[in-house]
């Protein structure tokens, strides 16, 4: 455990100590500092040995990986991340090789998305308790989806489309359900609206037709028909909730471009409309899935709110309000969520190897 919370107060205190910037004097390179930063989640996140709960369902795949040919991989579902184990397999690398290049893109993502925004450490600080240790530690598949996702919004922040679509197209061959993000493209789009329209629009059906029609159905029967139930899945949309109700409460606070205002205020709209899907829908995992491309909206909003809501420089006071508050989400977590026995204790990999 001990493990995990020094991987929470770590950009917690450097939070604290950082002042509010504007993209303008933030280099587009990064610095030593923010290297490191992903260098140590990578190994954190990918050198996770028996951590998490899909653990043995992963080590499965990558021994069902063994035997399988390049052909029958490039046909499976998420055909991206079944392509990795065939390369991985072809060397017999173990499946600590898998998870390290997936905690690698997980990481660029989360720290590129991080870096654009005005309180960088405090976004990570967010991203800690649940997109790290649940989600990048957990859902191997899925975080790469949104590691590949974050790199797209940090392209769409700067008004580069094709990039865009370019990376949530790489990041739905290791889950599917990343394609759901490829329309954000219009919605974020003020100007050539009908072109974008219709080349995103074909984008998204060519993935569609590609990654998930033929799936449709067993997924409806494998979530839907089946009723699958996510512990914790009401509290994780919630936790979505807020940072999408104070976003739309004080828009016009926000210092913002128009692709931004209508990218944010469309994903703060999904994550109300959320909680009314929850309730109607007979699966709560199909909800809880999906919502975990509305995470974003937590770093996005809690670094900005210290600026909203301060008077008279008490920016840092907001700062320790929020590293509180996640850090109660964290302790909350570890200490009561279900499934957390598959996350404790925290095991290192090349730790494990040298006591053998």
């Amino acid at each position: 455990m001990l493990t995990y919370w020094l991987l929470f107060l770590v950009p917690a205190w450097m939070a604290l100590s950082e002042s509010s910037r504007t993209q303008s004097v933030r280099s587009r390179y990064w610095g030593a500092q923010w290297v490191l930063a992903w260098v140590l989640l990578t190994c954190i996140v990918g050198w996770r040995h028996d951590v998490g709960g899909d653990w043995l369902n992963y080590l499965g795949h990558y021994e069902e990986a063994l035997d399988t040919p390049l052909p029958l991989a490039f046909a499976k579902d998420d055909p991206g991340y079944h392509l990795l184990l065939w390369a991985v397999t072809r060397g017999d690398w173990g499946v600590y090789c898998v998870n390290l290049f997936s905690a690698a893109v997980f990481s660029a993502g989360l720290i590129a998305f991080c870096r654009q925004q005005p309180r960088p450490w405090l976004a990570l600080t967010v991203a800690i308790p649940y997109t790290v240790i649940v989600l990048g530690m957990g859902y191997t598949r899925q975080g790469v989806a949104l590691g590949f996702a974050l790199l797209g919004l940090v392209s769409l922040k700067q008004g580069r489309l094709l990039p865009f679509v370019a990376w949530v197209a790489l990041g739905a061959t290791f889950h599917k359900s990343a394609v759901l993000l490829v329309p954000l493209a219009v919605l974020a789009t003020p100007r050539n609206r009908l072109w974008t329209v219709v080349w995103v629009g074909l984008s998204a059906f060519a993935l569609y037709k590609g990654l998930l029609a033929d799936s449709v159905d067993r997924l409806v029967t494998n979530y839907i028909d089946a009723g699958y139930q996510s512990e914790g899945a009401a509290i994780r949309v919630m936790m979505n909730v807020v940072p999408a109700a104070l976003l739309l409460w004080w828009r016009k606070r926000f210092h913002w471009t128009v692709p931004e205002r209508n990218l944010w205020t469309m994903l703060s709209v999904l994550a109300l409309l959320s909680v009314a899907w929850l309730m109607a829908s007979p699966s709560s995992t199909a909800v809880d899935r999906v919502a975990l491309y509305l995470i974003p909206l937590q770093m996005y909003v809690f670094s900005r709110l210290p600026e909203l809501l301060s008077r008279r420089g008490d920016e840092r006071m907001w700062v320790g309000v929020i590293v509180t508050y996640y850090a109660a989400v964290e302790a909350v977590w570890l200490f009561f969520a279900t499934h957390a026995f598959a996350w404790l204790p925290y095991q290192f990999y090349p730790w494990i190897w040298l006591w053998e």
